[in-house]
Parts: structure tokens; C-alpha cells; sequence
């Protein structure tokens, strides 16, 4: 994708675990470590459009040390999930409650290692590490380490991908290359163009608002891609069926 300096791209790499951007016609933001680069168009149509200033976002509380767990796996859980009932989760933030329904019959394998890890406590106290404000538009969260390097210790496949778009309020995984998904996962807050490459696993029901409450507060430093300027903490995440 380096012959196409104007796309933008969204990385979620291995060793740097994140979902890159490169700037349209501005510059481009490197990788840490190698990992897989996309292609993508900086359009959609916007839910409501973030400052990308680091402003922070209004209303937050005071989000405290991160304080994961710091619980790993070998392996991925074996199947435990009913791909037949319906899931629920329920993201817990300084700023607000975020909920979404889960798409266990499409991915259930992306949902059965999420509610294993929600079950486990595994995200409670973890750092949302980024956001993007340009060409791509999400929060992206769930790494222990608020890196963009951490995971569970495991990676498993990937799945519903076949026609995959990433419309305003999808919820979708990161990860560094085919097949490398573990427990890093990004909330679109407006429509974005990406390949069909990130497993998408389910959509926001609730909490819109928070959402773009966080990405309407910018960046730490201002630019399209960094931490956002209010520290956004996953208190709790729990799921439900």
C-alpha cells in the first residue's frame, strides 16, 4: 500500500497492536514493528463530526489508573458460547455506559473469546489507547497494557468477513494480519472506509452519545491518530445473553 501515498491506512499490528492511519495528503504515521497495512478512503457519512483538538471530552469523570488484571491464556476458550442466543454487552466507561448487541451466529468464535475474556474480567480497569479523527473514525480499546502492543496471550481466526463494512456503530476487531485477532477491539463512531479485513462482531446499541462524546474531545496531542485527550477507562465490561 506504500504506492498509494494518499489513503490512508488502518494498521492493527502484533507488536504495536494498533489500527494505523495514515494522514490523508498530510504524512504518515509508521508502525512500531511490521504488521499489516490497509488501504482505505477517508469518507462516510458522519454521525457527528469530532474536533480533532485536544480539548478532552466534556462531562468525563475522573478516570483513574489503569489497573488490568493482567490475566493470560495459552490458548483461545474453547467453545462454550450458544451460537443460537442472543448476546449483549455492556462497556462501562468514565464517560458513560456503551452497549451493543453481539453477533454470535456470524462470529461466534469472536464472540465466545470476548465473553470468555468480559467473564474473566479481562478489560475491567483497561485503557482505550486510541483514536482516530481522520479518514477513519474509531476508539479502539482493549489492550491491558494501553500500548497498542497487549492481548490475551492468544490469537484465534478470523470470521465474518465476506462483505464486511464498518458503517457508524459496528464493533469490530483489530489485529496484525490475518488470523492474529486476541483481545483488541474498535468502536466506529462514523461510517469508514476499510477493507474487509477486521472481523466485525457486533454493533453499538446504546451510548452513541458517549461515543462521540470521547471522539468529539480529540486527541492528546491534536493530531488524527494518538490517545485520546481525556483518559477513556473501561471500568467494567460485562456480557449477557
Amino acid at each position: 500500500m506504500n504506492s498509494v501515498p494518499q489513503h490512508q491506512q488502518l494498521d492493527d499490528d502484533r507488536p504495536s497492536r494498533r489500527i494505523h492511519l495514515r494522514r490523508t495528503m498530510i504524512r504518515r504515521i509508521g508502525l512500531v514493528a511490521a504488521g499489516l497495512s490497509l488501504a482505505l478512503f477517508g469518507t462516510g457519512q458522519a454521525l457527528a463530526a469530532p474536533t480533532p483538538v485536544h480539548t478532552g471530552a466534556p462531562g468525563c469523570m475522573n478516570a483513574g489508573p489503569a489497573k488490568p488484571n493482567g490475566k493470560q491464556w495459552p490458548a483461545a476458550p474453547g467453545m462454550t458460547i450458544n451460537q443460537k442466543a442472543s448476546y449483549t454487552a455492556s462497556l462501562e466507561t468514565n464517560c458513560g455506559t456503551i452497549t451493543a448487541k453481539l453477533d454470535a451466529a456470524k462470529a461466534p468464535r469472536t464472540v465466545n473469546s470476548f465473553v470468555f475474556l468480559a467473564g474473566q474480567q479481562f478489560f475491567d480497569h483497561t485503557r482505550c489507547h486510541r483514536l482516530t479523527t481522520e479518514g477513519i473514525f474509531v476508539l479502539q480499546c482493549g489492550d491491558p497494557t494501553g500500548t497498542g502492543r497487549g492481548g490475551p496471550g492468544y490469537k484465534f481466526p478470523d470470521e465474518n468477513l465476506a462483505g464486511a463494512t464498518y458503517p457508524a456503530g459496528t464493533l469490530a476487531m483489530a489485529n496484525a494480519g490475518p488470523n492474529t485477532n486476541g483481545s483488541q477491539f474498535f468502536l466506529v463512531y462514523k461510517n469508514s472506509q476499510l477493507p474487509p479485513n477486521y472481523t466485525p462482531f457486533g454493533h453499538i446499541t446504546g451510548g452513541t452519545d458517549v461515543l462521540q462524546n470521547i471522539a468529539s474531545g480529540g486527541t492528546k496531542d491534536g493530531s488524527g491518530d494518538g490517545a485520546p485527550a481525556t483518559d477513556i477507562i473501561l471500568q467494567s465490561v460485562t456480557t449477557h445473553s
